[in-house]
């Protein structure tokens, strides 16, 4: 699968206190992206991107509270507020073995046995696995849970999956 480009990680939706801390909505499964150490990439409207260092990231409620090196105060902050963030593709840390990011199954065609299902549209995780929200051409949606007796194959290169429905799903 492609390991260039950018991969959309979040969206800074407000500010936090007076220190330039950043309220970030993530996209991503966990915060990894936002790690301290870590270059991020902010597209603020029609201005290119800037590279920005992540200080410090904390969970807060359904958010994440983002310190950028950079940002220091709360005026430096709300100049953010609606910015895109991205990471670059290539650093992020290769898998284990059946293993796979989800921004490289949205898209894949779905197939039991021979019979087309739909594309993978969305993902979202359970408590238990994850789960592929899938979609046909009259956007009649399924959701398959990703567990081995059912998803039989991913095959990002042939960029289909092949699963195997139990009865009724």
């Amino acid at each position: 699968m492609e390991k260039d480009g950018d991969l959309h990680i979040g969206k800074v939706v407000g500010v936090h206190g007076i220190k330039g801390y950043l309220k970030v909505l993530p996209f991503a499964e966990n915060s990894a992206p936002f790690t301290p150490g870590r270059r991020v990439y902010v597209k603020t409207g029609q201005s290119g991107k800037q590279a920005l260092t992540v200080r410090e990231c904390r969970l807060h409620r359904n958010l994440l509270r983002v310190a950028f090196e950079a940002i220091e105060t709360r005026e430096a902050a709300e100049s953010l507020v609606g910015a895109e963030l991205f990471i670059n593709r290539s650093e992020l840390p290769e898998l284990e073995d059946d293993t796979w990011y989800w921004y490289d199954l949205i898209g894949l065609a779905v197939y039991a046995d021979d019979t087309y299902i739909g594309r993978v549209d969305n993902i979202f995780a359970t408590g238990a696995n994850d789960v592929l929200v899938v979609k046909n051409e009259d956007e009649i949606e399924r959701l398959i849970p990703v567990i081995a007796s059912i998803v039989r194959q991913i095959d990002l290169d042939n960029k289909t999956i092949r699963v195997e429905l139990p009865n009724g799903l």
